[in-house]
Parts: C-alpha cells; sequence; structure tokens
C-alpha cells in the first residue's frame, strides 16, 4: 500500500482536516492575543500595588509575563494542531476542534490563576514590608495568681 495515499482517497470521503485545523486556529489565535493584551493592559494596576508602585519594576514583569504567556499558549496551540486520524466528517471536525480549543481555554485560564496566584503572594510579602509597626496595647491585665496547692493529675481522681 502506497504510504501517500490518505484514508479519504480510498474511501472516496472529502479530508476535512484543514476545516477543522483553519476553524481551531481562527478561535485559538485571537483568542489567546485578546486574553494577552487584556492581562498587558489590566494586569499592570496589579503589577504596581504588588511592587510598591514602582512603574518601573512593573512595566518590566508585564511585558516578561506577556512574553511568557504567548510562547507557552501559542506553542501549545501549535502543538495541537495535529490529527493523527482523517477527519472525514463534519461532527468529527466540530469535534476535534471543540476538544482542543477547549484544551487551550483550559491552559490559558490555568495560566491566568497560577500568574495571579503568584503575584498576589509577591503584593502580600512586599505589603508586609512597609506595613506600619503594630501599635502598643492600651491596657495591660494583670498576672493570673498562683494557685496555693497545685492540683496534680493523680490526685485529682
Amino acid at each position: 500500500m502506497n504510504p501517500t495515499i490518505t484514508n479519504a482517497a480510498l474511501t472516496g470521503l472529502p479530508d476535512l482536516t484543514l476545516y477543522a485545523y483553519g476553524a481551531y486556529l481562527a478561535v485559538t489565535v485571537p483568542l489567546t492575543v485578546w486574553v494577552g493584551r487584556t492581562l498587558v493592559k489590566n494586569g499592570r494596576i496589579f503589577l504596581l500595588d504588588a511592587f510598591a508602585q514602582n512603574a518601573d519594576l512593573a512595566d518590566a514583569v508585564n511585558k516578561l509575563l506577556a512574553v511568557g504567556f504567548y510562547l507557552i499558549n501559542l506553542g501549545m496551540v501549535a502543538r495541537n494542531v495535529n490529527s493523527y486520524e482523517t477527519l472525514e466528517t463534519w461532527p468529527a471536525v466540530v469535534r476535534y476542534a471543540a476538544d482542543n480549543i477547549g484544551w487551550a481555554m483550559l491552559v490559558i485560564g490555568g495560566m491566568h490563576f497560577f500568574n495571579l496566584f503568584v503575584l498576589s503572594r509577591m503584593r502580600k510579602n512586599g505589603l508586609r514590608q512597609i506595613a506600619p509597626p503594630p501599635v502598643l496595647p492600651n491596657a495591660y491585665l494583670p498576672p493570673r495568681p498562683a494557685t496555693a496547692h497545685p492540683v496534680s493529675p493523680a490526685s485529682a481522681t
């Protein structure tokens, strides 16, 4: 059997795999770019707070996070453009595209929440360093008087 002959050529059915790839890429690439831009735009405020209003540091970290976000997500999108079977029906195309789009959205969301977790920890540590010292108490409780005969566990029974 000639390895260049596809299953579609043998059955006479059209190979719809390229349509599935097109649908997948048409959704995931713009989605990744939109989420990345939104994170860069709105993340700056959060980063400024996390880095004690140090705008240069916040902008630099924001750009680095954006580069990492795009590399990981677009790499995953490119990696998912594969099908080890020929897609010969439209329901198969929809299943392929929906499955891969769903995974892309889960990875994007997971990365977003991981970044928020890490940055919130950094913010909390930064706020601890600039927080004012605790205030002195305004009253004291007197110490408890010592009992004349301490109760031992053996005599309590």
